[in-house]
């Protein structure tokens, strides 16, 4: 490869990098949006939420071509092909985060749009925790940081634990007041999403490893030290 190509390709790398950062940081937006709306009954943040989930799609669509079009190119070798292989993987789970986002905030106008009785359950934290973890992922991403995709693999398993307490909660208000089984069962969903999205920031922190040292981890219990 000659040095021009070689500039060329470290230029189109850079691309798909930014172009990642981008979708995930719209990606986290909308979590955010979706959770503040389903706080604060906020039907214009709520139908913002769905109305941008087109947005994440086309990024998805746009880095898929981006990063066909570079391996058919360059036929990249080693650990360049590794990351446009991991890309490739980690922009399917940001798109179904924003699916997931999206989810949050059907249910939400299902909640503030009836007269159902919800549990009073916060989630709150539950979601600054999802947010915090794909936030954390991106940055051990962008970095190939295997410590800190360990971190992230590790704080999966407590967005684990929140969603356990949830549903315990919520059980509890429904076997208390049946009239909120309806607007409960909605407060499950979004607390599913939520753990869903502590998923596939799980599974974009283990994509850092098979950047870094060639290694699938996503089967294993604890990634190798």
């Amino acid at each position: 490869m000659s040095e021009h190509t070689s500039k060329q390709f470290d230029v189109e790398l850079e691309s798909i990098r930014t172009h990642v950062m981008e979708m995930g940081g719209l990606v986290e937006q909308q979590i955010t949006r979706a959770i503040e709306g389903l706080v604060e009954g906020d039907q214009n943040l709520i139908e913002r939420v769905i109305e941008d989930d087109h947005r994440v799609n086309a990024l998805e669509m746009a880095l898929d071509e981006l990063c066909t079009q570079v391996i058919a190119k360059r036929q990249p070798a080693a650990i360049d092909l590794r990351l446009i292989s991991a890309v490739l993987k980690a922009i399917t789970d940001l798109e179904r985060i924003g699916d997931e986002a999206k989810k949050i905030a059907k249910m939400a106008k299902a909640i503030h749009g009836g007269a159902l009785a919800v549990p009073r359950v916060q989630l709150s934290h539950m979601a600054e925790m999802a947010i915090a973890e794909v936030r954390n992922a991106l940055d051990a991403f962008a970095r190939m940081d295997t410590d800190a995709a360990d971190a992230v693999v590790r704080a999966d398993k407590q967005i684990d634990a929140e969603f356990k307490g949830v549903m315990r909660q919520v059980i509890t208000f429904m076997m208390e007041d049946p009239r909120t089984i309806s607007g409960g069962i909605d407060i499950i969903f979004v607390a599913k999403a939520l753990e869903r999205i502590g998923d596939h920031a799980k599974n974009m922190a283990q994509y850092v490893y098979y950047m870094a040292r060639g290694e699938d981890v996503r089967h294993n219990k604890t990634p190798k030290a």
